[in-house]
């Protein structure tokens, strides 16, 4: 079993009150009723697995990715396997007579309705997945079922020695590492980078004139406020702690570069020209043991449950009935 598919199981056991919220936000999924597989007499629809789909794909959007539509082929049958395991360990919490309360339903409607402005908004989320309020309730119903038949049948077993704990953290030295940051303030006069030369050169002159008034002794965040084309002139073109990658390569080597209260030249990015300060800075470091070993000990516990709940469902598919039909419908 590949490492992408025992992550997709595991975000099986996530929350349905947020991937409803996130795949609300994106238009158009399909809603059909075709038969994407029958689990033991019970039908996935191609409906759900298009749901599944929006989900995953927002995501990879909010990290930054995007799937090409090879990747989209690939990726829906990898999607509806995980709907299969979801449902066989549905069906195997009511063959273990799991009871999920009303009470605990509604407890989890409540917390996604929440998440919205008003009532109005939260049934027009529904309208727009073409979803009930009782179709809702069931699939909420299904998410604690499940999760309570893996708490039951899994994680009561499961304990971390701090042995282990230790030589995770220990043979992971990576993983503890918090980079190197700096603290900058900027002022940006901004230029299409479509712009002319003479268009440029009137922009950097203005930023010429700023960065002399600069050497003479004028506050910088006063400068920022006044001639700053970015939002965060409001802070006087304080822009924070960041770490290497997390702004336009040129502007984050002029600031590394820059000793703690020293000011750059004039550096172009694809916003425009810059004056950086830096501000402060915080050398590499490694998190100490005592600090991370509470949320290692954790990770390693929910890896153990993972490892269980995949053993389980290796021995229960063989038994179980599966008709997929993804095949037959079109990628």
């Amino acid at each position: 079993m590949t490492a992408r598919r025992v992550r997709m199981i595991w975000t099986a056991m996530t929350s349905v009150a947020l991937t409803l919220v996130v795949s609300v936000a994106l238009a158009g999924e399909s809603t059909s009723k075709e038969k994407a597989a029958v689990v033991n007499g019970t039908v996935i629809t191609m409906g759900e697995v298009e749901r599944e789909m929006s989900i995953v794909q927002a995501r990879i959007s909010a990290r930054g990715g995007r799937l090409s539509d090879a990747q989209v082929s690939d990726m829906r049958p990898k999607v509806l396997e995980n709907l299969i395991d979801r449902e066989l360990l549905f069906q195997e919490s009511r063959n273990r007579d799991i009871k999920v309360e009303e009470t605990e339903v509604n407890k989890r409607l409540s917390g996604l309705k929440k998440r919205f402005p008003d009532k109005a908004q939260f049934k027009k989320m529904l309208s727009e997945m073409k979803m009930s309020e009782k179709a809702l309730n069931s699939k909420v119903r299904q998410e604690i079922a499940i999760q309570k038949f893996i708490e039951k049948q899994f994680a009561n077993d499961v304990s971390i020695q701090d042995s282990e704990i230790k030589a995770y953290y220990d043979s992971h030295t990576d993983s503890f590492k918090q980079p190197g940051k700096v603290r900058a303030s900027h002022i940006l006069l901004k230029v299409d980078p479509k712009a002319d030369k003479s268009t440029r050169a009137k922009v950097q002159k203005k930023l010429e004139e700023v960065r002399k008034r600069l050497e003479k002794g004028e506050d910088f965040a006063a400068l920022a406020r006044e001639f700053s084309e970015c939002p965060s002139k409001k802070k006087g073109g304080d822009l924070g702690f960041f770490s290497r990658g997390q702004m336009a390569k040129p502007f984050e080597d002029a600031s590394f570069a820059l000793e703690t209260g020293k000011m750059s030249g004039i550096v172009k990015t694809r916003f425009g020209y810059h004056l950086i300060k830096a501000t402060d800075k915080k050398p590499e470091k490694k998190l100490a043991y005592k600090d991370v070993k509470e949320k290692v000990g954790n990770y390693l516990g929910k890896m153990k449950i993972r490892d269980k709940v995949l053993a389980f469902l290796e021995k229960y598919r063989e038994k179980a009935v599966v008709k997929r039909y993804l095949n037959k419908q079109s990628k």
